[in-house]
């Protein structure tokens, strides 16, 4: 009996050492082994590009790469970029609702045009949606005929600032000359009355950086006001001198203004 009990213990033993051994030599080539690496897709590889591209990590870029014009289609068309200036909305709203301001007029806030106050969404639809290079002159004929809609948080956004008691000022890279009027028109066409001014380019700034023209701008325009916030499509808008107390950026994949 004992002979027997004897060899039921070698047997148990045995099983045992034999499914520890097997346990590491399974462990070991489960961990040298590669996964077959999945194929990068066109989709993947076009987020990666959009969110370098809101991240500021391409400063520059001049048309949107011909294989993500699907990518940016159903971006712009198909909802997540409404959810997406909505979400920012919010968060600029939220930080509206802690301002305390003086009283005496000089409370101000900042709003670009293009893209952020109206849109032209359908304009860039007929251009591929940023994979033409861009044209000045069909820009232009799109502006004059003064049909860019209002983007409807930002429209929301900008009744609550002028009831609340700030000073809107509108500041845009449009030319004062050629396209003041059919803008102006264009925004109190689209709710956009009660702003305190609206800034063109002029020409004494014709030929300077997006940058160099806005902080001038904001430097000479707007002694005396405390900015409280500026809000724009470009990172362009929100670079260089007299920013404000705080910026917000709204998305545009379409295009960039150097």
């Amino acid at each position: 009996m004992i002979s027997e009990m004897a060899k039921r213990v070698r047997d148990i033993l045995s099983m045992f050492v034999l499914a520890i051994f097997s346990k590491v030599i399974g462990t070991k080539l489960y961990s040298r082994r590669s996964a077959p690496a999945e194929p990068e897709s066109e989709a993947n590889v076009c987020l990666s590009w959009r969110l370098a591209v809101e991240a500021n990590n391409m400063p520059g870029w001049s048309t949107v790469p011909l294989h993500c014009l699907s990518h940016v289609e159903t971006y712009m068309m198909g909802g997540q970029y409404e959810q997406d200036v909505n979400y920012i909305v919010e968060q600029i709203e939220s930080y509206v609702s802690q301002v305390v301001l003086k009283g005496d007029g000089c409370d101000g806030w900042i709003l670009d045009i293009d893209d952020t106050c109206i849109s032209n969404l359908f304009y860039y639809k007929d251009k591929n949606y940023g994979c033409d290079p861009f044209d000045p002159g069909g820009f232009v004929a799109w502006v004059m005929k003064g049909e860019c809609p209002a983007i409807p948080a930002i429209l929301g956004l900008f009744t609550k600032l002028v009831e609340g008691g700030f000073k809107v000022f509108l500041l845009t890279g449009r030319d004062q000359q050629t396209l003041a009027p059919a803008t102006i028109a264009n925004l109190h066409n689209q709710g956009f009355i009660g702003y305190h001014r609206v800034i063109f380019r002029n020409q004494s700034f014709k030929g300077k950086s997006a940058v160099a023209f806005k902080s001038e701008v904001r430097k000479q325009s707007f002694k005396g006001y405390r900015i409280w916030g500026n809000v724009g499509d470009q990172w362009t808008d929100l670079q260089g001198e007299c920013l404000g107390n705080r910026t917000f950026k709204i998305p545009n994949p379409m295009y960039c203004v150097p």
